[in-house]
Protein backbone atom coordinates (compact mmCIF):
# COMPACT_ATOMS: atom_id res chain seq x y z
CA UNK A 1 0.00 0.00 0.00
CA UNK A 2 1.33 3.47 -0.83
CA UNK A 3 2.18 5.32 2.39
CA UNK A 4 2.49 9.05 3.06
CA UNK A 5 5.61 9.69 0.91
CA UNK A 6 4.20 7.79 -2.07
CA UNK A 7 0.78 9.48 -1.93
CA UNK A 8 2.45 12.88 -1.51
CA UNK A 9 4.51 12.22 -4.64
CA UNK A 10 1.45 11.18 -6.66
CA UNK A 11 -0.46 14.24 -5.42
CA UNK A 12 2.29 16.64 -6.40
CA UNK A 13 2.73 15.16 -9.87
CA UNK A 14 -0.96 14.95 -10.72
CA UNK A 15 -1.55 18.51 -9.53
CA UNK A 16 0.55 19.73 -12.45
CA UNK A 17 -1.64 17.90 -14.97
CA UNK A 18 -5.31 17.76 -13.97
CA UNK A 19 -6.17 20.98 -12.14
CA UNK A 20 -8.56 23.50 -13.74
CA UNK A 21 -9.60 21.20 -16.59
CA UNK A 22 -13.33 20.75 -17.14
CA UNK A 23 -14.54 17.16 -16.78
CA UNK A 24 -16.62 16.32 -19.86
CA UNK A 25 -17.50 12.71 -19.13
CA UNK A 26 -17.34 10.05 -16.43
CA UNK A 27 -17.15 6.38 -17.34
CA UNK A 28 -18.00 4.16 -14.37
CA UNK A 29 -17.03 0.61 -15.26
CA UNK A 30 -17.32 -0.95 -11.79
CA UNK A 31 -20.05 0.44 -9.53
CA UNK A 32 -18.61 -0.76 -6.23
CA UNK A 33 -15.50 1.40 -6.66
CA UNK A 34 -17.73 4.46 -6.11
CA UNK A 35 -19.26 4.93 -2.65
CA UNK A 36 -22.12 7.16 -3.85
CA UNK A 37 -25.19 6.65 -5.99
CA UNK A 38 -23.68 6.48 -9.52
CA UNK A 39 -26.05 9.07 -10.99
CA UNK A 40 -25.27 11.52 -8.17
CA UNK A 41 -21.53 10.88 -8.57
CA UNK A 42 -21.63 11.68 -12.28
CA UNK A 43 -23.90 14.70 -11.85
CA UNK A 44 -21.51 16.32 -9.39
CA UNK A 45 -18.40 15.71 -11.49
CA UNK A 46 -19.48 16.29 -15.09
CA UNK A 47 -18.85 19.93 -15.95
CA UNK A 48 -16.79 20.51 -12.80
CA UNK A 49 -13.06 21.15 -12.46
CA UNK A 50 -10.55 19.95 -9.90
CA UNK A 51 -9.56 23.22 -8.19
CA UNK A 52 -7.03 21.81 -5.73
CA UNK A 53 -5.55 18.48 -4.68
CA UNK A 54 -4.50 17.77 -1.12
CA UNK A 55 -3.65 14.77 1.01
CA UNK A 56 -4.82 13.62 4.43
CA UNK A 57 -2.66 10.70 5.49
CA UNK A 58 -2.98 8.24 2.59
CA UNK A 59 -6.23 9.78 1.35
CA UNK A 60 -6.29 12.09 -1.69
CA UNK A 61 -8.78 14.97 -1.66
CA UNK A 62 -9.78 16.66 -4.92
CA UNK A 63 -11.56 19.98 -4.32
CA UNK A 64 -14.30 20.82 -6.82
CA UNK A 65 -14.57 24.43 -5.65
CA UNK A 66 -18.31 24.21 -5.03
CA UNK A 67 -18.27 22.93 -1.47
CA UNK A 68 -17.91 19.35 -2.65
CA UNK A 69 -14.88 17.08 -2.77
CA UNK A 70 -13.82 13.87 -4.46
CA UNK A 71 -11.97 11.44 -2.19
CA UNK A 72 -9.77 8.73 -3.67
CA UNK A 73 -7.99 6.05 -1.65
CA UNK A 74 -5.70 3.67 -3.54
CA UNK A 75 -5.68 1.06 -0.73
CA UNK A 76 -3.52 -1.97 -1.68
CA UNK A 77 -3.39 -2.00 -5.47
CA UNK A 78 -4.91 1.23 -6.76
CA UNK A 79 -3.42 3.24 -9.61
CA UNK A 80 -4.11 6.72 -10.94
CA UNK A 81 -3.01 6.99 -14.56
CA UNK A 82 -3.16 10.30 -16.42
CA UNK A 83 -2.95 10.15 -20.18
CA UNK A 84 -2.86 12.74 -22.95
CA UNK A 85 -1.54 12.69 -26.50
CA UNK A 86 2.05 13.28 -25.41
CA UNK A 87 2.54 11.26 -22.26
CA UNK A 88 1.34 8.76 -19.72
CA UNK A 89 1.78 9.67 -16.05
CA UNK A 90 1.03 6.86 -13.64
CA UNK A 91 1.18 6.44 -9.90
CA UNK A 92 0.21 3.69 -7.48
CA UNK A 93 0.50 -0.06 -7.79
CA UNK A 94 3.44 -1.65 -9.58
CA UNK A 95 4.27 -0.86 -13.19
CA UNK A 96 4.21 -4.65 -13.77
CA UNK A 97 0.42 -4.29 -13.63
CA UNK A 98 0.31 -1.11 -15.69
CA UNK A 99 -1.12 -1.75 -19.13
CA UNK A 100 -1.11 1.44 -21.14
CA UNK A 101 -3.63 0.03 -23.61
CA UNK A 102 -6.28 1.89 -21.65
CA UNK A 103 -8.93 1.35 -20.51
CA UNK A 104 -8.18 -2.25 -19.59
CA UNK A 105 -9.84 -4.81 -17.33
CA UNK A 106 -8.46 -3.05 -14.23
CA UNK A 107 -9.82 0.38 -15.28
CA UNK A 108 -12.90 0.92 -13.11
CA UNK A 109 -13.34 4.68 -13.32
CA UNK A 110 -12.35 7.09 -16.11
CA UNK A 111 -12.41 10.90 -16.05
CA UNK A 112 -12.41 12.51 -19.51
CA UNK A 113 -11.31 16.17 -19.60
CA UNK A 114 -12.13 18.93 -22.09
CA UNK A 115 -8.71 18.68 -23.78
CA UNK A 116 -9.33 14.94 -24.38
CA UNK A 117 -6.84 13.91 -21.69
CA UNK A 118 -8.00 11.20 -19.31
CA UNK A 119 -7.47 10.09 -15.72
CA UNK A 120 -7.91 6.36 -15.12
CA UNK A 121 -8.52 4.83 -11.69
CA UNK A 122 -7.28 1.24 -11.97
CA UNK A 123 -7.39 -1.30 -9.16
CA UNK A 124 -6.35 -4.93 -9.45
CA UNK A 125 -7.89 -6.09 -6.15
CA UNK A 126 -10.71 -3.55 -6.06
CA UNK A 127 -10.11 -2.36 -2.47
CA UNK A 128 -9.71 1.30 -3.44
CA UNK A 129 -12.60 3.71 -3.66
CA UNK A 130 -13.85 7.08 -4.90
CA UNK A 131 -16.43 9.11 -3.00
CA UNK A 132 -18.05 12.53 -3.26
CA UNK A 133 -18.46 14.35 0.07
CA UNK A 134 -19.48 17.84 1.15
CA UNK A 135 -17.47 20.10 3.44
CA UNK A 136 -19.09 18.85 6.64
CA UNK A 137 -18.54 15.21 5.69
CA UNK A 138 -14.93 15.96 4.80
CA UNK A 139 -14.31 17.57 8.17
CA UNK A 140 -15.81 14.54 9.93
CA UNK A 141 -13.53 12.24 7.94
CA UNK A 142 -10.46 14.35 8.67
CA UNK A 143 -11.24 14.16 12.39
CA UNK A 144 -10.66 10.40 12.24
CA UNK A 145 -7.04 11.01 11.34
CA UNK A 146 -4.24 12.12 13.59
CA UNK A 147 -1.97 14.99 12.68
CA UNK A 148 0.18 14.70 9.58
CA UNK A 149 3.87 14.49 10.56
CA UNK A 150 4.62 17.15 7.92
CA UNK A 151 2.28 19.62 9.61
CA UNK A 152 4.11 22.54 11.23
CA UNK A 153 2.05 21.91 14.38
CA UNK A 154 3.61 18.44 14.74
CA UNK A 155 6.06 19.78 17.30
CA UNK A 156 8.01 17.95 19.98
CA UNK A 157 5.61 19.33 22.60
CA UNK A 158 2.61 18.05 20.63
CA UNK A 159 4.32 14.66 20.20
CA UNK A 160 5.03 14.35 23.93
CA UNK A 161 1.35 14.97 24.66
CA UNK A 162 0.35 12.26 22.18
CA UNK A 163 2.54 9.74 23.96
CA UNK A 164 1.13 10.62 27.38
CA UNK A 165 -2.29 9.36 26.31
CA UNK A 166 -1.10 5.91 25.12
CA UNK A 167 -0.10 2.65 26.78
CA UNK A 168 0.65 0.16 23.96
CA UNK A 169 3.85 -0.63 22.06
CA UNK A 170 5.59 1.80 19.75
CA UNK A 171 4.92 -0.09 16.51
CA UNK A 172 1.17 -0.02 17.13
CA UNK A 173 1.42 3.65 18.10
CA UNK A 174 3.09 4.62 14.83
CA UNK A 175 0.67 2.59 12.69
CA UNK A 176 -2.46 4.02 14.31
CA UNK A 177 -3.89 6.44 11.74
CA UNK A 178 -5.96 8.20 14.40
CA UNK A 179 -2.73 9.21 16.17
CA UNK A 180 -0.37 10.03 13.29
CA UNK A 181 -1.73 10.05 9.74
CA UNK A 182 0.06 8.38 6.86
CA UNK A 183 2.64 6.04 8.39
CA UNK A 184 2.67 2.37 7.43
CA UNK A 185 4.82 -0.68 7.98
CA UNK A 186 7.82 0.40 5.92
CA UNK A 187 8.33 3.76 7.54
CA UNK A 188 7.43 2.64 11.06
CA UNK A 189 10.29 0.13 10.97
CA UNK A 190 12.72 2.64 9.44
CA UNK A 191 11.77 5.37 11.92
CA UNK A 192 12.31 3.10 14.93
CA UNK A 193 15.65 1.92 13.55
CA UNK A 194 16.73 5.52 13.01
CA UNK A 195 15.73 6.32 16.60
CA UNK A 196 17.52 3.20 17.94
CA UNK A 197 14.37 2.08 19.75
CA UNK A 198 12.83 -1.41 19.68
CA UNK A 199 9.34 -1.63 18.13
CA UNK A 200 7.95 -3.69 21.01
CA UNK A 201 8.93 -1.10 23.63
CA UNK A 202 6.02 0.33 25.60
CA UNK A 203 5.15 3.93 24.92
CA UNK A 204 5.13 4.60 28.66
CA UNK A 205 8.76 3.46 29.05
CA UNK A 206 10.41 6.06 26.82
CA UNK A 207 12.89 8.52 28.27
CA UNK A 208 12.73 12.24 27.50
CA UNK A 209 15.74 11.83 25.22
CA UNK A 210 14.17 8.91 23.36
CA UNK A 211 10.95 10.84 22.80
CA UNK A 212 12.91 13.70 21.27
CA UNK A 213 14.90 11.34 19.06
CA UNK A 214 11.78 9.50 17.91
CA UNK A 215 10.06 12.76 16.97
CA UNK A 216 13.14 13.86 15.03
CA UNK A 217 13.35 10.46 13.30
CA UNK A 218 9.73 10.59 12.10
CA UNK A 219 10.33 13.90 10.35
CA UNK A 220 13.73 12.91 9.01
CA UNK A 221 12.66 9.59 7.47
CA UNK A 222 9.44 10.92 5.94
CA UNK A 223 11.11 13.99 4.44
CA UNK A 224 13.91 11.91 2.96
CA UNK A 225 11.43 9.40 1.51
CA UNK A 226 9.50 12.23 -0.17
CA UNK A 227 12.75 13.68 -1.53
CA UNK A 228 13.47 10.34 -3.21
CA UNK A 229 9.85 9.89 -4.36
CA UNK A 230 8.92 6.98 -2.12
CA UNK A 231 9.88 3.33 -1.81
CA UNK A 232 9.47 0.63 -4.44
CA UNK A 233 9.42 -3.13 -4.07
CA UNK A 234 6.81 -4.54 -6.42
CA UNK A 235 3.89 -2.37 -5.45
CA UNK A 236 4.58 1.28 -6.19
CA UNK A 237 5.72 3.58 -8.95
CA UNK A 238 5.40 7.35 -8.83
CA UNK A 239 3.20 9.41 -11.09
CA UNK A 240 5.91 9.63 -13.72
CA UNK A 241 6.00 5.83 -13.85
CA UNK A 242 9.31 5.71 -11.98
CA UNK A 243 10.29 3.53 -9.07
CA UNK A 244 10.73 5.21 -5.71
CA UNK A 245 14.43 5.71 -5.01
CA UNK A 246 14.15 5.53 -1.21
CA UNK A 247 14.53 1.75 -1.57
CA UNK A 248 18.30 2.18 -1.68
CA UNK A 249 18.24 3.94 1.70
CA UNK A 250 16.28 1.28 3.62
CA UNK A 251 18.29 -0.07 6.52
CA UNK A 252 15.94 -2.53 8.21
CA UNK A 253 12.69 -3.09 6.27
CA UNK A 254 12.93 -6.31 4.22
CA UNK A 255 16.46 -6.78 5.59
CA UNK A 256 15.73 -9.74 7.87
CA UNK A 257 18.61 -12.25 8.15
CA UNK A 258 21.00 -9.64 6.75
CA UNK A 259 23.65 -7.82 8.75
CA UNK A 260 22.72 -4.56 10.41
CA UNK A 261 24.38 -1.65 8.62
CA UNK A 262 25.07 0.00 11.96
CA UNK A 263 26.45 -2.78 14.15
CA UNK A 264 26.83 -5.83 11.85
CA UNK A 265 24.49 -8.06 13.89
CA UNK A 266 21.67 -9.96 12.17
CA UNK A 267 18.38 -8.15 11.55
CA UNK A 268 15.43 -10.07 13.00
CA UNK A 269 11.79 -10.25 11.99
CA UNK A 270 8.86 -10.96 14.31
CA UNK A 271 5.21 -9.94 14.49
CA UNK A 272 4.47 -6.78 16.44
CA UNK A 273 1.03 -5.18 16.40
CA UNK A 274 -0.01 -7.90 13.95
CA UNK A 275 2.56 -6.82 11.35
CA UNK A 276 5.85 -8.27 10.20
CA UNK A 277 8.44 -6.12 11.97
CA UNK A 278 12.18 -5.86 11.38
CA UNK A 279 14.68 -4.61 13.94
CA UNK A 280 18.18 -5.03 15.34
CA UNK A 281 18.10 -6.21 18.93
CA UNK A 282 21.66 -5.01 19.54
CA UNK A 283 21.57 -1.36 18.49
CA UNK A 284 17.87 -0.78 19.11
CA UNK A 285 17.03 -0.68 22.81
Amino acid sequence: MPELPEVETIKNDLSAEILHKKILFIELRLKKIVKNDPSFFKKVLIGAKFRALERCGKLMIFSLGNGQFLLIHLKMTGQLIFRNKKQVIAGGHSDTVFNFDLPNKYSHLVFVFEDKSKLFFNDLRQFGYARIVDKNQLEQIKQRFGMDPLDSRFTLKYFRNLLKKRTGNLKAFLLNQSIIAGLGNIYADEILFEAKILPMRKVTNLTIGEISLLHKSIRKIIMKAIKYRGTTFNTYVDSAGRRGDFLKFLRVYKKEKKLCQRCAHVIKKIKVAGRGTRFCEYCQK
